[in-house]
């Protein structure tokens, strides 16, 4: 029987108790028979593996004596599937997901879109109405990349609140139009808002407005296109695209910021998100690839 497109049939679990420090990976090849690399990763992939009841999808994830392992061997129960949200990470405190161009992170006015935020608020009530999400940072809706939503106020919170201390990389990639000379440099400026054309004004000197750090890297130069890896040293808002026409060279189909060519989308990628857990203390990675598009600008 079906109901919601969920099987209503009790999952399998297989129960494992954790003896000594070993990866899970290892942990999982040793102990379920003969199981292939493969199938371990495609159990991970689909969120059908817990560590003290906490998914994981880290084939590296760090076990340690004691710990307890779940394996859900029906899949499907609550997982998420929708072509525009991808989630990469979750435990009992947050998600991690990818966004596809096109989705906004929120509803923006009076708007009821579709977004981020209300997939995964009916993603996370399957488990149990009772079950809420909250916003921690956000991405323009034409960018792509990693998005952190919490599951109580107060983590929320937390993570706005000291952002800065928690967070340790922010790493985007984009497509900006032309050769960019420098292999590297440092942009440093103050950024204002127009409220009337609704833009981040930027300028060289301190005028009163917020003080916005962008590290940038050449990967790959054409005569039309350059590939960027941007560092956020500061997160205001439109930074990289204010930045990136400061420079010169506005991010392909940013025409908002000056850019004359377009592929339907902005050329925006924010590809690695590094920060502390912060209920464990531990270092969380993620990392994605960069978008098929923007390699074909380059070719």
């Amino acid at each position: 029987m079906r109901r919601n497109n969920f099987y209503t049939a009790a999952p399998k679990l297989t129960k494992l108790r954790v003896s000594e420090e070993i990866e899970l990976m290892d942990f999982l090849l040793a102990k379920m028979g003969g199981m292939s690399r493969n199938k371990v990763k495609s159990l991970l992939s689909h969120r059908q593996v817990s560590v003290n009841d906490k998914i994981t999808t880290q084939f590296d994830f760090p076990l340690k004596s004691n710990d307890l392992v779940v394996i859900n061997t029906t899949r499907g129960n609550i997982e998420l599937n929708h072509p525009l949200l991808k989630i990469v990470y979750e435990d009992s405190d947050f998600i991690v997901v990818e966004k596809k161009e096109g989705l906004l992170t929120v509803t923006v006015g009076t708007n009821k879109d579709i977004t981020a935020f209300s997939i995964l608020k009916n993603y996370v009530k399957k488990s149990s109405p009772a079950n809420k999400i909250y916003t921690v940072h956000r991405l323009d809706k034409d960018t792509s990349g990693l998005l952190i939503f919490s599951k109580n106020r107060d983590l929320q919170h937390m993570l706005r609140n000291n952002w800065h201390e928690i967070v340790t990389k922010r790493t985007y990639v984009a497509v900006v139009e032309g050769r960019v000379e420098k292999e590297s440099d440092q942009i440093v400026s103050w950024l204002t808002e127009d409220e009337i054309k609704l833009k981040a004004i930027s300028s060289s000197r301190d005028n009163g407005g917020k003080k916005a750090i962008t590290h940038y890297k050449l990967l790959k130069a054409t005569d039309e296109y350059s590939l960027m890896e941007l560092e956020l040293e500061t997160g205001r808002k439109n930074q990289i695209r204010v930045h990136m026409e400061d420079i010169g060279h506005p991010i392909v189909g940013d025409r908002k910021y000056g850019a004359q060519t377009s592929i339907g989308r902005l050329a925006l990628h924010a590809r690695v998100l590094e920060f502390y857990h912060p209920i464990t203390g531990e270092l969380m990675h993620f990392e994605t690839e960069i978008p098929k598009e923007f390699e074909r600008l380059l070719r």
